[in-house]
Formats: C-alpha cells, sequence, structure tokens
C-alpha cells in the first residue's frame, strides 16, 4: 500500500485525522505505534474537534518535527529554518485545499466545540472529505521527504 492508501485506510478504520497521518509514516519515525497513536490523539477533528487547524496538517507538522526539528532552547536561524519548513508545507497544503483551518475545509459556519465525536456510518463518509484530504496530506508529504532527504 502506498502511503496515501494506509493513511485513508487508518482513517477508515477509526483512527482521527492526525493519527491516521502519522502512523502511515511510524517506519521512519523513532517512536513506537501506541505512543504515536496516543501523541496525535488529542489532535482529531482540527485540535481535539473545535475545528482549528486540520489534525493532518497537524499530523504533517509533527512528523516533520520528530524527522527535521530542533530539540533545544534554539534561537535565531536553526529555529528560523524549522518554521520555514512547516510554513511551506502549509502552503502547499493550502494551494490544494485552500485553507488548513478543519471548519472552512468542511465548510462550517461557526466553530463547533461539541466533544462527542461522530458515529463513522456509510452517511458520515459520504458527507466529509476528510479520508481524501488526509490521503492528500499523506502524499504531499511524503513528496516533501522525497525532495528533502532525512540526514
Amino acid at each position: 500500500m502506498t502511503r496515501r492508501e494506509t493513511a485513508m485506510a487508518n482513517f477508515l478504520k477509526g483512527y482521527n485525522c492526525s493519527q491516521s497521518i502519522i502512523l502511515a509514516f511510524e517506519d521512519l519515525l523513532p517512536i513506537d505505534s501506541t505512543t504515536l497513536s496516543r501523541m496525535a490523539s488529542s489532535f482529531g477533528g482540527g485540535m481535539g474537534r473545535l475545528r482549528e487547524v486540520c489534525g493532518s496538517v497537524s499530523g504533517m507538522f509533527m512528523i516533520v518535527g520528530l524527522l527535521y526539528g530542533y530539540d533545544g532552547p534554539e534561537t535565531g536561524q536553526v529555529k528560523a529554518d524549522h518554521y520555514a519548513r512547516i510554513q511551506e508545507l502549509a502552503h502547499r497544503f493550502e494551494e490544494t485545499h485552500g485553507s488548513i483551518v478543519c471548519r472552512e475545509m468542511l465548510g462550517l459556519d461557526v466553530k463547533h466545540d461539541v466533544p462527542t465525536p461522530e458515529a463513522r456510518t456509510k452517511e458520515y463518509y459520504k458527507k466529509r472529505p476528510c479520508a481524501e484530504i488526509i490521503g492528500d496530506a499523506a502524499e504531499l508529504l511524503e513528496q516533501y521527504i522525497k525532495e528533502n532527504p532525512i540526514n
């Protein structure tokens, strides 16, 4: 399976958008899948269903941090270089989806902060573009990693 297919399959199994992305790249990461899944669990639904930054985008950013990030109290160029990576990925994602904000991509007019997730039914999957968005995020990140080999 491609990373896109893996990420989409993860979502269809019931993982949230952020978990779906991060688990599709677990073979590249220095953390076990249980810890990765727990780490990403708060970011689904645009940060705990607040419908803010898309969970698949947050997942991409976490992976980039684990692969290319810094680990000290950095200032200056090291931090700027890392933030530039994040902004580049955000802009690439926006080129395809028009936003990195969950509620904007889902066409919701207001902030939705009900913590209870919707049941994952056939109707749910029909009305939500999430699986495709997750697949696109996986492809985007895979391309970014190919363009920027890990040291």
